[in-house]
């Protein structure tokens, strides 16, 4: 596998996306923000998309208020804090719980990844007027369905439009880390671009073969494009990564995840 970055990366937050609806055709809605902005793809370019406009684009809008919590939920919601409706739909996204205590809730989400509250946000979680007529609220987004198929999909449709050919797409959400403060892009989703950068056996600066090297690649280009993707009203839903070239990767997000069994802290 080979991949190399240029001295300098360009990150370039995509121009004019809409509040994204279910159903939009997410592509077509990237190649128009390109179109718009004056970019063609080029070989090594990695589009990163926010999970929320996947998971707009999939509906999957929760109304917390027709939730019925479970007894366990309410046990949970006793030990954080949480509401207890949030909890369940915490506890339905989720395979095993890791953490209860006050203000937090960590779980093994049906994804494989641990994270705070199963990734479920509330914040850009409005629906549009007619799915919203129909609930009482507040809403809750869930995280994508299966967001190394989005990715695929979402690469597939761009490169055979004819925007690029070694082109890698991330679907990426803000994760908080047990050990320190602040929440950081990560890829929860991926295709094309390789996951996992392999550097073992390569020499460092004195001869020495590196022994440990594995570098989550994925992540690290979703936690670029994070920092002018914003967390608010920003509206930069898509950035593009441009300055890798890599060796086109059928590997999704999920080789990233580390088995529940070689999970140190579980």
């Amino acid at each position: 596998m080979t991949v190399t970055c240029a001295a300098k990366l360009e990150v370039i937050a995509l121009p004019g996306l809409p509040v994204v609806a279910p159903g939009d055709d997410l592509a077509a809605l990237v190649a128009a923000s390109l179109a718009r902005a004056e970019l063609s793809l080029r070989d090594g370019d990695v589009l990163v998309v926010a999970s929320k406009l996947v998971s707009r684009a999939e509906g999957r809008f929760v109304d917390l208020g027709a939730t019925d919590p479970t007894r366990r939920a309410h046990q949970l919601a006793v030990r954080t804090g949480h509401d207890p409706r949030h909890v369940e739909l915490i506890l339905r996204e989720s395979t095993d719980v890791s953490r209860a205590i006050p203000g937090v809730l960590v779980t093994r989400h049906r994804l494989g990844f641990v994270v705070a509250n199963a990734g479920i946000d509330f914040s850009n979680a409005a629906p549009p007027p007619a799915i919203a007529a129909r609930g009482r609220g507040p809403w809750a987004l869930l995280l994508p369905e299966h967001p190394d198929a989005t990715a695929s999909r979402l690469r597939a449709s761009l490169a055979g439009e004819g925007h690029g050919g070694a082109l890698g797409v991330v679907i990426s959400d803000s994760f908080g880390r047990p050990f320190r403060f602040g929440s950081v892009g990560v890829a929860v989703g991926s295709a094309g671009l390789p996951p996992l950068f392999d550097q073992r056996g390569k020499r460092d600066l004195f001869g020495r073969a590196l022994d440990h090297t594995v570098t989550a690649l994925a992540d690290q280009v979703a936690g670029a494009a994070d920092l002018v993707a914003g967390q608010a009203d920003e509206g930069r839903g898509v950035v593009l990564v441009r300055g890798l070239r890599f060796d086109a990767d059928d590997a999704g997000a999920a080789t990233i995840v580390r088995p529940a069994d070689q999970d140190v802290y579980a």
